[in-house]
C-alpha cells in the first residue's frame, strides 16, 4: 500500500476542543445533546470498542450501513469520502468504479480498516487517513461525494462537520448521512434522554436531534428515509448547491 494508505493527518484547534458551551447546552442552538463529545472521549470509546465493534455493532448498523453504500453507488461520480471509516464494514461493498478515501479519528479502528482492506484485496481503496472531520487537510472540490455513516451523533461541533463537508465536496455533488436522530415523541424520547448521561461512556449521543446537524434550508432540501430496525436509523441525502452563475463573466 501507498504511504497515504497508511497515513495521519490530525489538526489541532478548535475542532479538536470540547465544545462551546453556555449553560450545559452547546452555543449556536438549542437542539444540541446535553453534553458534548470531544476528540479525546471518542478516541477513548473506540479505543475500548474497537476489537468487538463489528460483533457488537455490525448487525444492527447493516441496514442503515447497505442502504447508504447503495444510495453512493447509484449517484454520479466516483471520487468518494467516507467520514468516519472505523473498521471498513463498508468497504467491500463500493462499486468498481468508485474511488474511496476513508478517515477516522480513531487510529484502532483505522488498524482494522486496514487489515480488512489487506484481506479482502479491496482495490477501491485508495487511502485511509487518521483525520479529524471537523477540520481536514483536503483541498476545496476534492470529492464527488462524502458520506458519514453514524458520525453526526460523535462529532464535537456536527455544524462543523457538514461546513467541511461542504467544503470538500464540489458543486453539484452529494453529502449523504446515516445516523440515529432524536425521536420526536413517545417512549423512544424517554428512554434516549435518560441514555444522554452516558454520552462519553457509549461514544455518541442518544439525544441528537437532526437540526443539530442540518439548518432548516437544508433540511427543507435534503431526502430523509427512514432505515430498518424500525426506522431506529434515517438515510439523509443533501445535493450540495451549484455556484451562482456569475452573470458579469458570462457576458
Amino acid at each position: 500500500m501507498s504511504d497515504v494508505f497508511q497515513g495521519r493527518a490530525v489538526r489541532s484547534g478548535p475542532a479538536l476542543g470540547s465544545g462551546d458551551m453556555q449553560n450545559g447546552e452547546p452555543s449556536g442552538g438549542g437542539h444540541g445533546p446535553k453534553s458534548a463529545l470531544d476528540a479525546d472521549a471518542v478516541r477513548q470509546a473506540y479505543r475500548r470498542w474497537a476489537g468487538v465493534y463489528d460483533a457488537v455493532f455490525g448487525g444492527i448498523s447493516a441496514f442503515g450501513r447497505r442502504r447508504a453504500v447503495a444510495a453512493v453507488n447509484a449517484l454520479p461520480g466516483t471520487r468518494v469520502l467516507e467520514v468516519g471509516v472505523g473498521t471498513g464494514l463498508a468497504l467491500p461493498h463500493y462499486t468498481s468504479e468508485k474511488r474511496i478515501t476513508g478517515i477516522d479519528l480513531s487510529c484502532d479502528m483505522l488498524d482494522r480498516a486496514r487489515q480488512r482492506v489487506r484481506r479482502q484485496s479491496l482495490r477501491t481503496v485508495d487511502a485511509l487517513l487518521e483525520m479529524d472531520a471537523e477540520a481536514t487537510t483536503f483541498e476545496d472540490d476534492s470529492f464527488d461525494i462524502a458520506v458519514a455513516m453514524f458520525v453526526a451523533s460523535v462529532v464535537p461541533h456536527p455544524d462543523r462537520l457538514l461546513a467541511e463537508l461542504k467544503r470538500v465536496v464540489r458543486p453539484g455533488g452529494h453529502i449523504l448521512f446515516v445516523n440515529h436522530f432524536l425521536a420526536r415523541g413517545g417512549v423512544r424520547l424517554a428512554i434516549e434522554r435518560g441514555m444522554a448521561s452516558a454520552s462519553h461512556s457509549l461514544g455518541w449521543h442518544p439525544d441528537f436531534a437532526i437540526e443539530s446537524l442540518l439548518p432548516p434550508e437544508d433540511l427543507a432540501r435534503a431526502t430523509l428515509s427512514p432505515v430498518p430496525p424500525a426506522g431506529l436509523f434515517t438515510l439523509v441525502t443533501l445535493p450540495h448547491g451549484k455556484p451562482v452563475l456569475d452573470v458579469a463573466k458570462v457576458a
